[in-house]
């Protein structure tokens, strides 16, 4: 692998006490090409713009996968990423369903020690804070032909963050818009499944909104996810999430928390979820809490959801009563080296 190191460092810019999201990009970037059946020319280089042809199939037929992930630091400052080969095995996945070459592990694996271990003075310190991590595949052939491309590149960048929400939210049930569809590519991190919720997103907004519960798109009743987030619901002392399927993302932050939450010793429900199961039980008060997790948002729990014209409360509850504050803080721990990990989730990257 070449390894071109920048001249000047941009860290000197940032404010890690006050980081937006995705406002800084560390120094350095991974490309590897994928060209005549072949993987070649694995570099890490200087952050910086890229060469694409404009007829590049990614701007006409969408052919871009991505994943998200992220990389702490404990008090002693060593360097662990989490639960990385899970993100490797779901961005092939993503690519196999969009018709895109798989990385080879050693690519994926080896380019991410290297470039985060190389911009490791990136990776704050302070908890809850991290340096997030996209890495992404795009299709670069200069045929306009409606078929896959037969060149590619596989890009890793990353960029300082603090949490994605920094409130609670305020939801609005969907039901006319859908984000993804059976047998399509809701299960995927496809670029377009984004594209494609920003308009819907934008309409909830101007109604006072921060996100949407998307629900299926043929009946419009099952809960599937909020914003780019996977769902809980707490009722009573059981957490239920909808189960994994092809219109829902297999999130990793969701199957960590499920783990935790079986682990110690909390009821957890994976399984279809009706949107009036949810509004019977804030009208009886059988729901208590509400969340979305992710990559990015860790967890973030609701205030209101907004069901055909109504707002519905969730309970009023201190923090240190949330079973969703509990487990964010069982999840930071292992994150952050500041608790044992039982599953053997976090991987320490060595300082070359």
């Amino acid at each position: 692998m070449k390894i071109e190191k920048t001249f000047l460092s941009q860290l000197r810019k940032v404010n890690f006490k006050k980081i937006s999201f995705g406002s800084y990009y560390s120094d350095h970037m991974f490309c590897s090409e994928y060209r005549n059946g072949i993987w070649k020319n694995s570099t890490i280089k200087p952050f910086g713009n890229i060469v694409v042809s404009p007829i590049s199939l990614v701007f006409h037929y969408g052919q871009a996968v991505f994943e998200g992930m992220k990389a702490y630091k404990d008090k002693n400052n060593n360097v662990f990423l989490f639960r990385p080969k899970e993100n490797f095995k779901r961005m092939n996945r993503s690519a196999i369903r969009l018709e895109m070459p798989s990385i080879p592990e050693e690519i994926f694996m080896n380019g991410l020690k290297k470039l985060i271990d190389l911009d490791r003075d990136w990776i704050p310190n302070n908890y809850g804070q991290s340096l997030y991590i996209r890495p992404f595949l795009i299709a670069t052939d200069g045929i306009l032909s409606a078929k896959p491309s037969k060149n590619y590149m596989f890009m890793i960048i990353s960029t300082p963050v603090d949490s994605y929400y920094n409130k609670p939210l305020k939801i609005k049930v969907e039901e006319k818009y859908g984000r993804s569809v059976s047998g399509g590519v809701g299960f995927a991190k496809a670029a377009g499944n984004y594209a494609s919720s920003f308009y819907p997103t934008r309409l909830a907004n101007e109604e006072g909104f921060d996100q949407i519960l998307w629900t299926d798109s043929s009946t419009h009743t099952k809960v599937e996810e909020s914003g780019t987030m996977n769902v809980f619901f707490l009722f009573k002392d059981t957490l239920i999430t909808p189960k994994f399927n092809d219109n829902i993302l297999s999130g990793i932050t969701c199957n960590s928390i499920i783990s935790i939450a079986k682990k110690d010793k909390i009821k957890v429900e994976e399984r279809d979820l009706n949107i009036l199961e949810i509004i019977e039980g804030l009208k009886n008060g059988e729901l208590k809490e509400a969340f979305g997790c992710g990559t990015a948002a860790v967890i973030t729990f609701f205030k209101i959801i907004s069901y055909k014209g109504i707002d519905y409360c969730l309970p009023k509850i201190s923090d240190k009563n949330r079973i969703s504050m509990y487990l964010k803080k069982r999840l930071l721990d292992i994150q952050h080296n500041l608790s044992k990990d039982p599953f053997k989730w976090r991987f320490l990257l060595e300082k070359s």
